[in-house]
């Protein structure tokens, strides 16, 4: 729909180490906030739905974009190791010496998810974008389905056809929880993106060893680390990467009644280390 609007506010600071005694780095931050009321992201029918929970209502849907990402660091460097690089030994120049270390540190907020109730709370024929009841005073990162409430006695006594036009009410079975399941009918109270994944936290570190044959010609061996550290990172997508990690269609993550609620664990990968090795002949 062409009606969707979004405003975005940034600070953005870098600091730069020229290349210097073999090292080189570059140290980025920004602080920023991005705020939308329809966004297509990482599984945006998923995490956030694009269409409104009220379509009269577009002023509900302003909340934290699924692009926000509140902090953002970056420190890139490069050690290109000078001790013994110009020894005229070359045993002491190309077993102690020529070594290379270059690194990536990434540290970012994690991305802005939608609690839904997974059911048609407004009865208006469109289940996507019903978002959920919220208890103030509940932990945030538990969830609740509810028990209804029927007149006469226990809903059991209906029929399920019959059940939703004698329901008077619903009861939450955990009231200690702040995401509570709107059944049909109810008023679902919660905003927009309320809940935030994990975050990336993560070096990508690359170390390679060099050993020169004359002035022209010689041979590099490199190791790559992704996530060296093997940091666990439940994200939505790569660390890397804006690629998505799979093409999962199931909202139970985000859906109170579920056990598996806000338990990114069980549904993404957590990016572990990768390893990749090198060589190369150069003349």
């Amino acid at each position: 729909m062409p009606w969707s609007d979004s405003i975005y506010h940034g600070l953005a600071t870098q600091l730069n180490r020229r290349f210097s005694h073999g090292l080189q780095s570059v140290v980025a931050y920004t602080f920023s906030h991005n705020i939308d009321n329809a966004t297509a992201t990482h599984f945006s029918t998923v995490l956030s739905p694009r269409r409104p929970q009220d379509f009269e209502n577009l002023d509900a849907e302003r909340s934290n974009s699924p692009l926000d990402r509140r902090h953002r660091l970056t420190v890139n460097w490069l050690w290109d190791m000078p001790y013994f690089s110009s020894s005229n030994r070359w045993a002491v120049k190309n077993l102690v010496g020529n070594w290379r270390v270059v690194g990536t540190y990434t540290a970012e907020s994690g991305q802005w998810v939608t609690a839904q109730s997974g059911t048609d709370s407004n009865l208006n024929g469109d289940s996507a974008g019903d978002r959920t009841i919220l208890n103030v005073g509940g932990n945030p990162t538990l969830g609740s389905a509810v028990t209804p409430l029927c007149i006469g006695g226990p809903c059991s006594m209906y029929s399920a056809a019959d059940r939703p036009k004698y329901t008077v009410g619903y009861l939450a079975t955990n009231p200690n929880a702040m995401y509570v399941q709107a059944g049909q009918g109810a008023l679902a109270t919660a905003g927009r993106n309320t809940i935030q994944m994990p975050g990336i936290n993560n070096f990508d570190i690359s170390v390679a060893k060099k050993f020169s044959f004359g002035e022209a010609k010689g041979l590099e061996f490199r190791a790559d680390f992704v996530n060296a550290f093997n940091h666990p990172q439940y994200t939505a997508g790569f660390v890397n990467s804006v690629k998505l990690t799979s093409n999962t269609n199931t909202r139970i993550f985000v859906q109170p009644d579920n056990k598996a609620f806000q338990d990114w664990s069980n549904n993404f990968s957590s990016n572990s280390r990768s390893i990749q090795l090198a060589a190369k002949f150069f003349f």
